[in-house]
């Protein structure tokens, strides 16, 4: 019974501390490293603490291992859902269309997003038009929704935004 409680106990102290890493290693790669630390000392802590009680334990058994190992893939799977559902972050989205599409870009704008049109030429020497957008994480599902349905062979890429200033940037109006 005490191997059982201290299974359980590993499995659900390594949720924490690995769901806590992924967050922290979110914010570090935002730049916000005052908070990264403060997480980070949380985080080690935390582990600090299950790894003496998984050592320190007179029972040699698997279970313990299944157990650290279970609560590490629980915790990295925790941790990715809360970065993404409730830590926001801004994208930047870059559309490459053919320029008789240019309904496309009336359709986006009368949904809320704002962008910027630039010329481009494709490798086959036709004359196509790149959109740039820069857009909250939460409505990129709607934004490539329209993409498809006005053309479903647009080039779509998405990078994390660092840092934006000026410009002009709009939520998806609702």
């Amino acid at each position: 019974m005490e191997l059982l409680f201290l299974c359980i106990r590993i499995f659900l102290v390594r949720i924490m501390d690995v769901s806590l890493g992924t967050i922290r290693t979110v914010m570090t790669v935002r730049g916000k490293n005052v908070i990264a630390a403060l997480i980070g000392f949380v985080e080690v802590t935390i582990w600090f603490l299950v790894v003496k009680d998984a050592l320190n334990s007179a029972s040699n058994s698997l279970w313990i291992a299944v157990s650290y190992a279970g609560g590490f893939a629980t915790g990295t799977f925790i941790g990715g859902f809360i970065s993404k559902t409730f830590i926001r972050s801004k994208l930047g989205v870059q559309i490459v269309i053919h320029q008789e599409n240019k309904k496309l870009i009336d359709i986006l704008r009368e949904n809320g997003y704002a962008l910027s049109v630039v010329s481009a030429q494709g490798l086959e020497g036709k004359n196509k038009l790149m959109l740039f957008l820069e857009i909250d994480s939460d409505h990129l599902a709607l934004l490539e929704e329209l993409v498809k349905q006005s053309d479903e062979k647009a080039f779509i890429v998405v990078n994390e935004t660092k840092y934006v200033q000026n410009g002009y940037f709009r939520g998806v109006a609702k």
